[in-house]
């Protein structure tokens, strides 16, 4: 009975907090590769713009994970520097990926003259595209000297929504090949890896921060204001939150402790939910509206996707609170996700339109649906 009391701190700011944002990113990175897809189809500029996996390359993601996870595990001191200055430049380009839409939208909204006033790599930009990305950097760089937690979240969710809307499913076939593959590879790697390892791998990778290469070049050139610049950084492959936000109870720990959830158990349930955005709205070109989703007729497959996530990420943060240790989500979330798109779309006789994938258009060509 104490442990089901126990439950109740999901109640509080801080996971409260955390399942709010995490359904929000992956409904929000779905939605947005949706019309990232309309809009590349529409410029003829699909193949370009993103990658869609195949069978191998599914099969491919979980192995390559593995090996990078181990790499980190026993290299990480080695290569932090690296890798943060990798995270740093793949921030800015998602940040200015997911921020000209709404630039673009108050551009038109309000006639703002925009003239061309650069050429680079074969991209031109213009003057108010010069000015995001300036916002862009600048943001990368407060997060580079401060560190600050607010800041590590609003990069890793750039980061998800970029990623989602650049690497794309073709059918449920290759969705349910890769899910299935990561939910072995999460229960692994969270479970058992400390059999094989001596310590649970994958923890040990999510919670080591990395060293800072800003305050490293300061330090070598004893510049002033080096006390202001985090040693230490914690890389925007995760979302977290204070575990006392708002003044909440912090069972067991101290002020400092954070709730985490990795970019991978948001990113990989968003395919799939992008994947079914895109069926249910394949008969469009269209750009879609949140309007659009609310007064669309029926019961599309997203309504039974993104409950199916809230409720295996409940379930996952429960099962956490009642073991007190780390649990992999993916072993809560793909079933909670691919199991009622499979269900509905079998009783509903689509299941093998979904399985192969079907023409996204209205003419009769045949063409295989990229999500």
């Amino acid at each position: 009975m104490e442990s089901l009391w126990n439950l109740l701190y999901l109640l509080e700011p801080a996971p409260l907090t955390l399942i709010l944002t995490a359904i929000a990113v992956t409904f929000g990175s779905a939605f947005r590769a949706l019309n990232h897809g309309k809009e590349m189809e529409r410029n003829h500029d699909l193949l370009e713009a993103s990658i869609t996996l195949d069978r191998s390359q599914a099969l491919m993601i979980p192995i390559m994970s593995s090996c990078s996870l181990l790499l980190m595990f026993y290299l990480f001191s080695s290569v932090s520097q690296l890798l943060t200055a990798f995270t740093a430049i793949a921030s800015v380009s998602s940040l200015f990926f997911c921020l000209l839409p709404y630039v673009a939208c108050v551009k038109s909204q309000f006639n703002l003259d925009d003239p061309f006033v650069l050429r680079c790599c074969s991209k031109s930009f213009t003057r108010i595209q010069g000015l995001l990305l300036i916002a862009c950097v600048s943001t990368v760089v407060a997060w580079l000297v401060t560190g600050h937690w607010i800041l590590n979240n609003i990069l890793g969710i750039s980061i998800c929504i970029a990623f989602v809307s650049h690497v794309r499913l073709p059918n449920i076939k290759i969705c349910a090949i890769l899910l299935l593959c990561l939910f072995f590879y999460d229960i692994f790697w969270v479970f058992y890896s400390e059999r094989f390892f001596g310590a649970n791998v994958m923890v040990s990778v999510a919670t080591q921060r990395a060293s800072n290469p800003v305050h490293t070049v300061a330090n070598s050139l004893s510049l002033p204001g080096l006390q202001l610049i985090t040693k230490k950084l914690e890389l925007p492959v995760k979302i977290m939150f204070p575990r006392n936000l708002l003044g909440g109870i912090v069972p067991g720990g101290s002020n400092a402790d954070y709730m985490m959830l990795g970019l991978g158990d948001m990113a990989i349930p968003a395919m799939l939910l992008a994947l079914v955005l895109c069926f249910d709205h394949r008969k469009s070109r269209d750009i879609v509206s949140l309007l659009d989703l609310h007064s669309s007729k029926g019961h599309k497959y997203i309504s039974y996707a993104l409950p199916g996530y809230a409720i295996g990420l409940i379930v996952a943060l429960s099962a956490g609170v009642l073991t007190r240790s780390p649990q992999p989500a993916l072993l809560y979330l793909v079933p909670s996700t691919l199991g009622p798109v499979m269900v509905v779309s079998w009783r509903r006789n689509e299941f093998a339109d979904l399985w192969e994938g079907t023409p996204p258009s209205l003419n009769d060509k045949a063409r295989p649906v990229d999500v």
